[in-house]
């Protein structure tokens, strides 16, 4: 099981997501991932929402954006965020691996900065296998270089850019 981070610690993570990051550069990063109306999207490990809300507005209310986090903070963040923007295609998973979503059922999952932190990755890249469509995409940032396990979990690299990485489920 992961261990959620403390609140105090999770507060300072937001603060700096909040002064660092711009919404309309995280959405044109969105896009240019191929993100478009309509999509379904899991956010694995959402934090505060800093790519969630972007999402949810390129996806709008045809489309789904499921947010994944331990930490119950994370998530009324997110949540309370979604709700002032109108934003109704956002769904709160409180889980540290099971999404609860059925099989093949999503186009793309963002797991961003957060791998590192997982105990059970393989658990967790499995659950992301399972959930993924034929041909849905995986993309992948983190301080860790950990493709080669990703690899061994049914993916394969389908591009690569100085910040992310783009697998795509066998």
């Amino acid at each position: 099981m992961q261990k959620k981070m403390n609140d105090l610690w999770f507060k300072l993570m937001a603060l700096e997501y909040r002064l660092k990051s711009r919404s309309d550069s995280i959405r044109q990063e969105l896009e240019a991932a191929g993100i478009r109306p309509g999509m379904r999207l899991l956010d694995f490990g959402c934090g505060p929402g800093r790519y969630t809300l972007p999402a949810a507005e390129i996806v709008g209310a045809q489309g789904a954006v499921y947010a994944l986090d331990i930490h119950p903070l994370a998530l009324v963040t997110v949540d309370k965020e979604a709700r002032r923007r109108g934003l109704t295609s956002v769904c709160i998973i409180n889980s540290d691996c099971e999404t609860g979503l059925d099989a093949e059922s999503v186009d793309v999952v963002l797991l961003y900065y957060a791998l590192h932190d997982i105990e059970k990755k393989e658990a967790v890249l499995n659950e992301i296998h399972r959930i993924l469509r034929r041909e849905g995409r995986l993309l992948y940032k983190d301080y860790t270089n950990l493709v080669s396990l990703m690899l061994s979990s049914g993916f394969y690299l389908s591009a690569e850019t100085p910040v992310q990485f783009l697998l795509k489920k066998y």
